[in-house]
């Protein structure tokens, strides 16, 4: 028997178009009965690419400048960025995610979003991008950025290379947000300011910094954390803060300088203040010493007990042998000063002045004779009866006068002068004869004016003698004595004598 295959193919080809066609019809009405939805935003962490229709991630660690602070480096991932210390090993596990249920895991996203993110008090900073919620109208808005597990130094990121989904432009349509961000009347998820919305948890005595989903607390400056307080720091105790002395403030310090010193441009340094220039409280010389000052006088004065002002050393009371006469005090100085008929010589010294040569006062008659002090006037010829002036000063009795027996024969005038409290005992003058007689002897003697012994005759030769002073005499005041020298010859029958008539002048003064 030969059997004939029944050929099935028209009938398979048949139920093929039908089923396409009922596809398609079904297709169309579904689209009829969908809303359709437009895209133009992403959320924060994204830019819309208008070439490929869809957002892109954007690159934070190349864009933001110092995006991670401290040392630590920037890790980019989907939607933000993350600051790990550079010793950690980063593992990017590019896994597909576990399919998320519409409305039940969401919130779960979100949560981890924002442990991944570093929101909060963590140590880890992130882009606060959306997390999975539903949108009404179908669809989801956003996916989590990433997961993130930590071990140590270890960090494993889960990332979902699945492009972000767009946000709808229907502004009536919700979102759900990272905690740290709110929606906008954009419908974009942006940072919310804690510290400017007042709702930190920082200290009073704390500063607030907003960070990108988060805050941090810090002390201010000066300050350094200790437990949860902000202590000062004392900044004197770690030298060198200041040249030579810190005084620590709350939050601060400043620089003093000893006195003498004042602070440089920079606050730190000391330098010395020259007083003599700045304020000179010398009264006369000023000397500029480091981180001080001397004062200084000039000659004729001294310092006084406050270092500063000039007295005037009287130097009269200091020393009694400055002057010979009479000290006199001046202002920074001395001067010298002499008594009547002296005159100063060398500052210090009086010296008499001979008025006889300068103002002789005499008359014509009168010879004018200076003495130690002031000068006197005698008579020319002080012969008096019955003597005769044969020379200058010398008077002769003649021997035809019978008077003359009895008189010496002749009578010389002398005059000295010596000064006051001369020393004794002393030889003041000498007396000699002119005429020398042969076979004669001369003896000497004081014949008047020693009534008080103040003077002593000593012979010195057979012709000569000397007065001697033996008491000091003061002055002023005048003594007349008369020197005696009797002559006789060796058998008696011849005896003459003659006198010299010495009138001595004690001045003033001892000079």
């Amino acid at each position: 028997f030969c059997l004939k295959k029944k050929s099935l193919r028209p009938r398979f080809t048949m139920l093929k178009v039908l089923f396409l066609t009922m596809l398609t019809l079904a297709l169309v009405k579904s689209q009829d009965t969908e809303e359709t939805i437009t895209y133009t935003q992403c959320t924060d962490g994204y830019e819309w690419d208008p070439v490929r229709q869809q957002c892109k991630d954007i690159d934070e660690c190349d864009i933001v400048p110092d995006a991670c602070k401290g040392g630590m480096k920037c890790v980019n991932h989907y939607g933000g960025y993350l600051c790990l210390p550079k010793t950690a090993q980063i593992i990017v596990n590019n896994e597909q995610p576990q399919q998320e249920t519409p409305a039940a895991e969401g919130v779960g996203a979100a949560a981890n979003a924002a442990a991944a993110s570093g929101a909060g008090t963590g140590g880890v900073a992130a882009s606060g991008m959306a997390t999975s919620a539903v949108v009404p109208g179908g669809g989801f808005v956003a996916s989590a950025a990433a997961e993130v597990q930590t071990s140590r130094n270890n960090f494993v990121i889960r990332r979902n290379p699945a492009d972000p989904q767009r946000i709808p432009s229907n502004p009536s349509h919700r979102i759900q947000c990272a905690t740290g961000y709110e929606q906008s009347e954009h419908n974009v998820c942006q940072d919310i300011d804690e510290c400017t919305a007042g709702t930190h948890s920082c200290r009073a005595d704390q500063v607030c910094i907003n960070l990108r989903g988060s805050f941090t607390c810090q002390c201010p400056p000066g300050y350094q954390k200790r437990g949860e307080q902000c202590v000062d720091v004392d900044e004197c105790s770690i030298p060198p803060y200041c040249h030579q002395r810190c005084v620590n403030t709350p939050g601060s310090f400043y620089c003093q300088c000893s006195p003498g010193f004042q602070l440089a441009a920079n606050n730190y340094t000391c330098v010395d203040i020259n007083e003599c220039d700045a304020s000179n409280q010398c009264a006369q010389q000023c000397y500029n010493i480091l981180g001080s000052f001397i004062c200084q006088c000039n000659q004729g004065y001294e310092l006084s007990s406050d270092r500063l002002n000039c007295e005037d050393i009287d130097e009269c009371r200091t020393s009694s042998y400055l002057c010979q006469y009479q000290c006199v005090n001046e202002p920074g100085k001395f001067s010298c000063m002499c008594p009547q008929g002296y005159q100063v010589v060398r500052s210090r010294t009086c010296q008499d002045i001979n008025e006889c040569e300068t103002t002789n006062e005499c008359r014509e008659d009168e010879m004018c004779w200076n003495y130690h002090g002031g000068f006197r006037c005698y008579p020319r010829n002080p012969c008096q009866d019955p003597y005769v002036l044969t020379s200058e000063n010398r008077c002769v009795c003649p021997v035809s006068n019978a008077m003359c027996r009895e008189l010496p024969q002749s009578i010389v005038y002398k005059y000295m002068s010596i000064r006051s409290d001369r020393s004794v005992p002393s030889d003041i003058f000498q007396i000699q004869a002119t005429t020398i007689y042969a076979n004669t002897i001369n003896t000497f003697r004081i014949k008047s004016g020693n009534e008080n012994g103040e003077f002593y005759l000593r012979q010195t030769s057979p012709v000569s003698a000397m007065l001697v002073l033996v008491k000091s005499l003061s002055g002023p005041r005048e003594y007349i004595v008369d020197l005696e020298m009797l002559t006789v010859n060796s058998i008696g029958t011849f005896r003459t004598s003659s006198v010299l008539r010495l009138t001595i002048i004690v001045g003033p003064f001892s000079f």
